[in-house]
């Protein structure tokens, strides 16, 4: 990656190089092929990034004019807070950009965008098994010992 890597709100005319990434991320959690998200999701999703009634929003990494990573965070209500709280959704780095501090640099943005709003609280999860992400995490975050349940009925 010789270009500096800017990190910037998506745009609607970034669709045809998101795509690649959200397919990628989607791709590392086993949904693709017969397990991949429908199209109408990914429509949905992407809608919803720019409906300002939405609460979920995108950044993504640019170098060299090529998008290299991408980020997506919701601010949500708290029971614990009176302020809302940002749950980073999903976190993707091109293969070719990895490495390089793109991801590092994509949290730190939805940190500014947190703060920028009033929210002190920014949460994730990842996969046991994302051993790279996880390196990352511990270095940026700190593992408060949740263990996540769910119900995809």
């Amino acid at each position: 990656m010789p270009s500096p890597v800017l990190i910037r709100p998506l745009r609607p005319d970034d669709r045809a190089a998101w795509q690649p990434l959200w397919d990628g991320y989607n791709a590392f959690y086993g949904r693709e092929g017969a397990t991949a998200l429908s199209a109408e999701i990914t429509r949905t999703t992407w809608a919803r990034f720019f409906d300002p009634a939405e609460p979920v929003f995108a950044l993504v990494a640019e170098s060299g004019g090529t998008l290299c990573g991408l980020v997506h965070y919701l601010f949500h209500r708290s029971t614990t807070r009176i302020e809302p709280t940002c749950y980073l959704q999903d976190l993707f780095t091109a293969p070719a950009a990895r490495g390089q501090g793109v991801g590092r640099q994509l949290i730190e943005g939805v940190y500014a965008a947190a703060q920028a709003a009033g929210v002190r609280r920014v949460y994730w999860q990842t996969h046991e098994t994302n051993a790279a992400g996880r390196r990352l995490y511990d270095q940026v975050g700190r593992h408060a010992g949740f263990i996540v349940y769910g119900n995809d009925a």
